[in-house]
C-alpha cells in the first residue's frame, strides 16, 4: 500500500518554540512495549510546514546483549519472528509458526541464553521497543492506523516515552481511510489571551 503522506502546518500564536512529538501506542496487549518518540519536529515558526510519510509497512529488529543489532525484517500481521543462535552468530529471521493472535506480530527470543531488545520500525525510525525480553519469551506487536501528537520539552526523536515525558494538549488521530492529510496547528499565545493547543487534520483525501 502507498505511503499516508502528511503535512504538519503551524498555525498557532506559539511564543515559546514548542516542540512537538508525534508517536504511536501498541495496540497488543503487552504491557511492557514502551512507545517511542517516533518524530519530534522542533524550531516550526509560525507558518512553517514539517512534511512526513506513514507508510502501512513496519518493519522488526532486534539487539543482543553484546550489543549487536541485526538487520530489519519487513513485518506482516500474524507472523512470528525469532532471534536465535547460528552457525556464525546471533541472527533475527523470521519463522514458520504463526503469531496466536491473527492481527500482531510476535517477536521470540529462542537463543540460549542472553535477553535481547525487540524493535520496532516505520519509515527508518524506531518506533516501539521491548526491552531485557529473556530467552523463551516474546514480545506482541500490533499497531493500529492511528498518530498520536502533542508538545514535549527537552525530547529527541527515538527517546523512549516513558514516565518522565510529558505529553501536553495530547491529540489521537486517526488515519484510516486517509491517503492525505494536513495536520493543523493552533492555540497559544501569551498573557490572558493564550489558549490551549489544538491539532486537527484537515484537507483529508
Amino acid at each position: 500500500m502507498a505511503d499516508i503522506k502528511l503535512n504538519l502546518i503551524n498555525r498557532s500564536a506559539d511564543v515559546n518554540n514548542s516542540d512537538y512529538v508525534i508517536f504511536q501506542k501498541n495496540n497488543a496487549t503487552d504491557v511492557n512495549v514502551q512507545s517511542v518518540a517516533w518524530i519530534v519536529v522542533k524550531n516550526l515558526g509560525v507558518n512553517d510546514y514539517h512534511p512526513f510519510n506513514y507508510p502501512m509497512e513496519f518493519f522488526v529488529g532486534a539487539n543482543d546483549s553484546n550489543g549487536n543489532y541485526m538487520p530489519k525484517i519487513p513485518a506482516v500481521n500474524d507472523s512470528t519472528y525469532e532471534v536465535i543462535k547460528s552457525l556464525s552468530g546471533n541472527v533475527l529471521q523470521a519463522s514458520a509458526t504463526p503469531a496466536a493472535n491473527s492481527t500482531e506480530v510476535e517477536v521470540w527470543n529462542n537463543l540460549p541464553q542472553g535477553s535481547i531488545n525487540t524493535l520496532i520500525y516505520r519509515d527508518g525510525k524506531l518506533l516501539a521497543t521491548k526491552t531485557n525480553v529473556a530467552p523463551g519469551s516474546k514480545s506482541n506487536f500490533q499497531f493500529l492506523p492511528k498518530l498520536f501528537i502533542g508538545t514535549v520539552s527537552q525530547v529527541t526523536q527515538g527517546a523512549v516515552m516513558n514516565s518522565n515525558v510529558t505529553v501536553q494538549y495530547l491529540t489521537e488521530m486517526s488515519l484510516l481511510g486517509v491517503t492525505s492529510a494536513d495536520i493543523i496547528i493552533t492555540g497559544g499565545g501569551a498573557g490572558p489571551d493564550a489558549t490551549p493547543f489544538k491539532f486537527n487534520l484537515t484537507n483529508i483525501i
